[in-house]
């Protein structure tokens, strides 16, 4: 090499150097946190690849350690490879005298969805406390020696840096970059996907987009006790019952709701699933949050005038006298029609939709727990429980996590609907499976044509048991992205997503995620072409159950 061809590398080195930063390199790259972005960096490691988790949140796991410890499970039988290591992990710290502080084993017993949370023939437990998942999570990185930069969040304007069709670096708000071979996107958001100008939607598809029965708008439909229709009486949509000149309650919508079957930008609602506890020695009373407006539940006075009186029943036990305190009724936790915008929002305005649905939710319990028109029986019960003192001590013992139910949804090679679930038709290139009913949450609450209030978009569909959910859900088309994978925000329907979308298939699908992109590593091939015998065979290697057994 010349002294002229040695500046001149020099030179192109340094540009290198200044346009990507000090970055090292990694094999796979994954940008989120949750248990998939946890399961798939596990899964990498083990393979023999090197990998970094790029994380916005300070916190591993997601929802699986920000409060939903009672784990929507479906059939536990096809929860397998890491994902029910996981379980076992949490099997291990709670068969420890030491770990039951607060409670007596013996007193929380077998409590559970149908089947024993804590399942010693299998050495698996499903209900946990959000710090016992957390570190379980934590555990898993320090032991596989895996890299975490936390608080780092994507520049999702100009931060991902493609060229022939590949993802070579992705940039920081912070300025920092990270170059990779690979790239797995395990966000809530689909922020990643997004920002590299992978095709995706946001709301629910119409009936004749893939002709799904249980598409676009559900009015008339009730599958669960979370609408009106369930109350004793109807219940007036206006300040003055009856009179529309007196305008709506808070929290109703002016807007028609649609007809039925009709697609439309609309997504199923958020909360914060909160651990309380009832135990004096561990309870802090519910705040009073900052702009407390006791206007904004009036709506659910007049639900107890009904006679209403199932404020209780999603407060589902976890150990230590704790629970995963969910959604339940016709206006609950869930704040329904205020996070239309948040999955393609900026930062900012995300965190004013989270600041307004932690004010509505915190404000929902003290309202039930101080307010004078509440009926007695409900109060008294109410002001029994408060936040847990030992859990999220770093954010006032509030959650860390929002509950995304659903935002984008990658369309990717194929896209999974409520026929592959149902059975209707086979599942291409099967990378594991998920059992869960078709869940959607309330979407909209509307006006009917006679005045009254309702709830819409609430589903609650048997899939008839477990089905198969394709590897083409995890990848983009070929001419869009040849070295991503999305194992959260996955090509499905918005029907089909609401089965997919629990953690144990997250964390099946992470796994599922991080030993196609080995695999395409080591044949230096794109995600598209990996081959999905060999695929198939290595995941049944690791644990995971492709098939009912």
């Amino acid at each position: 090499m010349t002294g002229v061809q040695r500046f001149f590398l020099a030179g192109l080195l340094l540009i290198q150097a200044i346009y990507h930063g000090s970055a090292a390199s990694y094999d796979l790259v994954i940008y989120g946190g949750t248990s998939a972005g946890v399961a798939a960096a596990v899964q990498a490691r083990r393979l023999g690849k090197s990998v970094i988790i790029v994380s916005p949140d300070k916190h591993l796991g997601g929802l699986s350690s920000g409060g939903l410890g009672f784990t929507d499970t479906g059939d536990k039988s096809v929860i397998g490879g890491i994902a029910r290591e996981f379980y076992h992990r949490v099997w291990q710290h709670y068969d420890r005298p030491e770990a039951w502080k607060w409670q007596k084993r013996e007193a929380y017993g077998n409590k559970g969805q149908g089947t024993p949370a804590i399942d010693g023939a299998q050495r698996t437990m499903w209900i946990f406390e959000p710090h016992v998942a957390e570190g379980v999570f934590e555990d898993f990185v320090r032991e596989y020696r895996i890299p975490v930069e936390r608080n780092e969040w994507l520049d999702r304007a100009k931060g991902v840096k493609k060229s022939d069709g590949r993802i070579r670096s992705i940039r920081m708000l912070s300025g920092k970059v990270y170059r990779g071979r690979m790239f797995l996107d395990a966000t809530y958001e689909g922020d990643l996907l997004g920002a590299a100008g992978v095709d995706y939607t946001v709301g629910r598809e119409g009936r004749s987009v893939y002709g799904e029965e249980w598409a676009g708008v559900q009015t008339g439909v009730v599958q669960h006790r979370h609408n009106f229709s369930v109350l004793s009486g109807k219940v007036s949509a206006y300040k003055i019952p009856g009179d529309p000149a007196s305008g709506l309650l808070p929290r109703i919508s002016p807007e028609p709701p649609g007809k039925k079957g009709e697609g439309d930008k609309r997504i199923q609602a958020y909360c914060y699933r909160l651990c309380m506890t009832d135990n004096p020695a561990n309870r802090v009373p519910f705040p009073k949050p900052d702009g407390y407006d006791p206007g904004q539940y009036e709506l659910l006075l007049r639900i107890y005038e009904t006679g209403w009186r199932e404020t209780f029943d999603k407060v589902d036990a976890i150990p230590n006298a704790k629970t995963d305190t969910n959604n339940h009724g016709p206006m609950s936790t869930d704040n329904i029609g205020f996070n239309y915008d948040y999955p393609e929002a900026s930062y900012e305005r995300r965190r004013e939709i989270l600041r307004e649905h932690e004010q509505y939710e915190k404000g929902w319990f003290y309202f039930i727990a101080n307010d004078p028109r509440v009926p007695r029986e409900t109060q008294e019960r109410m002001r029994q429980w408060g936040l847990a003192a030992d859990e999220f001590t770093d954010n006032g013992n509030w959650p860390h996590q929002i509950y995304v139910r659903e935002a984008r949804r990658m369309i990717g090679m194929h896209v999974m609907t409520e026929h592959e679930l149902l059975k209707k038709r086979p599942t291409p290139n099967p990378v594991g499976m998920g059992s869960y009913s078709i869940d959607s949450h309330n979407v909209q609450r509307y006006v009917t044509a006679e005045g009254n209030v309702e709830n819409e978009g609430d589903l609650g569909v048997s899939t008839r048991g477990p089905y198969q959910i394709s590897y083409g859900a995890l990848v983009p088309k070929s001419n869009q992205c040849k070295n991503l994978l999305v194992p959260v925000c996955v090509s499905s329907s918005h029907a089909a997503y609401g089965s997919i979308r629990m953690e144990p298939v997250f964390m099946i699908l992470g796994q599922s995620a991080a030993t196609a992109a080995s695999l395409a590593l080591d044949a230096r091939q794109s995600v598209q072409e990996v081959s999905y015998e060999k695929l198939r065979t290595r995941l049944l290697q690791d644990g995971q159950v492709l098939e009912r057994p």
